[in-house]
């Protein structure tokens, strides 16, 4: 017999690779944080000894979720100004809270909150876009989470640097504090169209050509958007980021609510890749990303919560569901995006969208041991005839009882292991009162 670190004996497992594959009574052997062996549990009891063996009867193991697009630390603003529309929400509320009141400290602490959430909601990898993305980075590293960190670029002055120059030389200090790290990456994230000019834009593309990595930013989110860069340049802003050489495979534009059917065809040729976050969409009433439609272009698709400023939740879970419902009303098509697919979405989508597909997003031999076990043995969630579609259509982010990243242990039976939740707790009501009281 062979000798592993962890053996997880399943009822059920998706890999997510090959696609729409269910295995029944199957386990998963890990050794030195990866996956060594996907096989029938009868075989692995008799092929392996583990140091650690995991019996999940009840249980659908899936890769570990990623959430594709987030701005971690805004966690500490969760519910302080609801609403409102996009442009309300963010020049007279959020903004000038963020003035006010981001620091190393508030970014430590948010970033905190926000990865106890996700733990808890099956997430295992995701990708911000904030200020301080080294103190986002190094509490990730702590924790154990694998997290892809924005360098943020702006056109204008915030705490963390003062024009898009410092914004850049900034990030790049942090990408090369971070490079060849197993569980931070880096991608640049110029924040949106609207607020960064073409220069730092052309610089942006031609850093992300030498150093291979991504560009992450928000493109098309409203209507008003559109219409003003219109006003301005006499493009709209995927024409602009076009005549610039940002679309390309480096690509990660989130939202993309208002999408012209030629823009779609511009979109799928340029090989960029497109983060959805329905839950945000819908309640800033941004409009409607017509996924089936770039799916069917063949366009990689990966989703995302957004800040928990604006969603007002980290559940992955939960933007599955909504994904789904969401794509077949907006498509007019009941077989839109099933459940198969939105659970790829969630996982392997993601991780090619960030340029981690080769070691995460989907249960494969060698990949790094990023896993989320639900229970399914629940009242909402019997009797299971499908394991993929209740845990789409049927799951809570309740369900979720254990997580691992490179095999690490991070949720436990419900248990957070490398964080202290009394303590993120206490802290969290310590920033709200602060910010209550001005």
């Amino acid at each position: 017999m062979t000798a592993v670190d962890i053996l997880i004996n399943s009822r059920w497992i998706a890999p997510v690779e090959p696609p729409a594959t269910l295995l029944e009574h199957h386990s998963v052997a890990i050794h030195e944080g990866r996956i060594l062996d996907i096989l029938p549990t009868e075989q692995a009891l008799r092929s392996y000894t583990a140091n650690i063996e995991h019996s999940l009867q009840h249980h659908l193991l899936v890769p570990g979720l990623i959430n594709t697009h987030t701005h971690a630390a805004m966690s500490l603003l969760r519910g302080l100004a609801d609403d409102l529309p996009l442009d309300e929400w963010l020049n007279n509320h959020i903004w000038p809270a963020e003035s006010r009141w981001v620091n190393e400290e508030f970014v430590h602490d948010g970033t905190q909150l926000a990865m106890a959430e996700m733990l808890r909601c099956g997430t295992t990898c995701f990708n911000d876009m904030y200020f301080f993305p080294d103190i986002t980075a190094r509490a990730a590293a702590h924790c154990g989470m694998r997290a892809t960190v924005g360098l943020i670029v702006l056109d204008f002055p915030t705490v963390w640097a003062h024009d898009a120059d410092e914004y850049i030389s900034r990030g790049l200090a942090v990408h090369d504090q971070y490079r060849g790290d197993p569980l931070i990456r880096t991608l640049f994230a110029p924040h949106a169209p609207y607020t960064v000019s073409d220069k730092p834009l052309e610089h942006i593309r031609v850093l992300a050509d030498e150093l291979d990595i991504g560009i992450h930013m928000h493109v098309h989110e409203t209507a008003d958007e559109v219409d003003k860069a219109i006003e301005l340049t006499g493009k709209r802003p995927l024409q602009r980021l076009q005549d610039l050489g940002l679309l390309s495979p480096a690509m990660l534009a989130v939202h993309m609510t208002q999408l012209s059917a030629e823009e779609i065809s511009l979109y799928a040729a340029s090989g960029a890749h497109m983060v959805h976050c329905p839950e945000s969409n819908l309640k800033l009433a941004s409009g409607f990303c017509p996924t089936q439609a770039l799916s069917a272009a063949g366009i990689n698709v990966a989703l995302g919560t957004d800040g928990a400023a604006s969603n007002n939740d980290l559940d992955m879970l939960g933007e599955m569901r909504t994904a789904a419902l969401l794509g077949k009303a907006v498509s007019g098509d009941a077989s839109a995006l099933p459940a198969a697919s939105i659970l790829e979405m969630a996982t392997l989508n993601g991780a090619r969208a960030l340029g981690i597909d080769a070691d995460t997003g989907s249960l494969l031999p060698g990949k790094w041991a990023d896993i989320t076990a639900v229970c399914l043995d629940t009242i909402e969630t019997q009797p299971v005839y499908n394991p993929v579609s209740q845990l789409v259509y049927a799951c809570g982010r309740e369900q979720v009882t254990d997580v691992w990243v490179a095999g690490r242990h991070l949720l436990k039976e419900r248990r957070l292991t490398t964080l202290d939740g009394n303590d993120i707790l206490e802290r969290s009501r310590e920033w709200r009162a602060r910010i209550s009281a001005g």
